[in-house]
């Protein structure tokens, strides 16, 4: 009795010095990453006494607000319910579905491959944090992977469990790392934090769920997350009961209630709302300003309007290349809150209309939203095509630079690989120049070209052929001798098609000579 009571003490000494450890990293973790900037502070206000500088009051008050930025991070981790974020039922494998869309942007170096198993199988929880718990595990998968690769997500559920592992076959983490994870400040990226998978952690653990991660360097990481499956009748849907103030006009409604809209609003897009700034400081554009614009004119049924602030939007997004994915997330949010406001318009007023009347109403908002989505991807798709267009010329351009030397003279120095795609481009470059500026003579400097192929060389002749039969004279210099070579193997020559010279020096003494010459 004696030895297993022993054993007890020793097996609670060694949980309680594991706490004592963990809370000495965390407060070791804080005490570096708060005091950094604090004590840069200090150094710029001692420096402001010295000298009577702004920019040290810019940097000071920067500093602080990283400062207030970890202590608020440590916080919502250490009590993540801070939101006072109801319990709802949650099917996982919805969420799952939705937040793969974020990431469209990816997808064209990384496969996401889905097994979702048994749909309808419930969790209670609150899904605003579940989905940041997610996105997040997306979000580390998708970095872990440096260039192509792919991503296998499964969902499943027991008669008591839901079950949900995301894999990648990125870098792996190294053995010793791994019982780190989840500590505060503890991270393997170069430029991370280290509070992203404590918030995962911690919300995981807040639902009474677990998490194993499996990993190997080179090999790839596995997360695996088990929740007690819901036992309790299911609520397909959540009447949103707010409190608001009353008003006998829908726009004048919106109006007033317009700061609890924006904070329903920031509840329900959960994934774009620490977008916020970083949009507002890239692109200018205040999302909650513009979401208050878009529901009155809606309201107000104002089609021309949607349809040019659509536009307007789409070529904004399109020029600072802001993630579509967030846009999306973004505006379905305005969709679903709206809905809620006017439910509680119609609860406030006792209004009693007819069936017709709400839906010819949610016919004439789901119509808008609609053709305001519609309209911004085209504008997004036609800017970033003309964008596309545009740099795709002035490619085209630095790879053929014709450059002029005397008036009828011109250098066309070619450098790297030349594939048949640029060789079509050199030709229509050239027969368009030698046409619209006269060119007579074209010295065309090849030493920069590394990799030719016969097929190539044949095109480069036909070229010739071309300058030929508008007058001009092709020179050719800088033949390197792998060039020459499978030009003899395949029979292939310039005789009787260009002069050919030795070097882009020797040409242009020989060519000035010839003029002096002439002249």
């Amino acid at each position: 009795m004696q030895e297993k009571q022993g054993s007890l003490d020793k097996k609670r000494n060694d949980t309680h010095l594991s706490h004592l450890a963990s809370v000495g990293q965390i407060a070791a973790g804080i005490a570096h990453e708060v005091k950094n900037p604090l004590t840069a502070v200090k150094g710029f206000l001692q420096l402001l006494k010295e000298r009577n500088d702004s920019k040290y009051i810019e940097i000071a008050e920067s500093e602080l607000e990283n400062a207030i930025d970890i202590l608020q991070s440590l916080l919502h981790v250490s009590k993540p319910d801070l939101e006072d974020e109801p319990y709802v039922s949650i099917d996982l494998t919805v969420e799952l579905e939705s937040l793969t869309q974020l990431f469209q942007d990816q997808m064209y170096r990384v496969s996401i491959h889905k097994n979702l198993q048994h749909p309808g199988s419930y969790i209670l929880g609150r899904k605003n944090q579940l989905k940041k718990v997610f996105f997040n595990l997306l979000k580390n998968a998708f970095e872990a992977i440096p260039g192509e690769g792919a991503i296998h997500i499964e969902h499943m559920s027991t008669e008591d469990e839901v079950i949900v592992s995301i894999q990648d076959n990125g870098v792996g983490i190294p053995q010793e790392k791994l019982g780190m994870l989840g500590t505060p400040f503890f991270t393997t990226k170069a430029n991370g934090t280290g509070m992203g998978l404590t918030f995962v952690f911690s919300v995981i653990y807040q639902h009474n769920g677990t998490i194993e991660v499996q990993s190997a360097e080179n090999a790839g990481t596995k997360f695996t997350i088990t929740f007690p499956k819901e036992t309790k009748s299911i609520k397909l849907k959540e009447v949103v009961y707010l409190e608001l103030e009353a008003t006998t006009d829908l726009k004048d409604f919106f109006i007033v209630n317009r700061q609890s809209f924006e904070q329903r609003l920031l509840l329900e897009a959960v994934n774009v709302r620490d977008k916020i700034d970083e949009i507002l400081t890239i692109g200018n554009i205040n999302l909650l300003d513009n979401a208050h614009k878009l529901v009155l004119f809606i309201i107000d049924k104002k089609e021309y309007e949607v349809t040019a602030f659509a536009k307007q939007e789409g070529v904004t997004w399109a020029k600072h290349s802001l993630t579509l994915a967030f846009k999306l997330e973004w505006i379905q949010a305005v969709r679903r809150v709206m809905w809620d406001f006017l439910y509680n318009y119609d609860r406030l007023n006792n209004h009693n209309d007819s069936k017709e009347h709400y839906y010819s109403l949610e016919k004439n908002i789901n119509q808008l939203m609609d053709q305001f989505l519609n309209q911004f991807f085209i504008s997004y798709s036609l800017f970033k095509d003309d964008l596309i267009r545009t740099q795709r010329e002035i490619v085209e351009d630095l790879s053929v630079p014709i450059i002029p030397l005397t008036r009828t003279t011109s250098i066309l120095p070619l450098i790297g690989k030349i594939d048949e795609s640029r060789a079509n481009t050199i030709e229509d470059k050239v027969i368009s120049q030698i046409g619209n500026e006269r060119i007579e003579t074209l010295i065309i400097d090849l030493s920069g070209v590394m990799e030719m192929d016969a097929d190539v060389v044949k095109q480069l002749i036909n070229i010739f052929d071309g300058i030929n039969m508008m007058g001009g004279q092709p020179i050719v210099t800088g033949l390197r001798p792998e060039i020459v070579k499978m030009m003899i193997r395949s029979g292939l020559s310039f005789e009787h098609k260009a002069v050919t010279k030795g070097t882009l020096q020797q040409a242009l003494v020989d060519h000035l000579t010839d003029a002096i010459k002439q002249g």
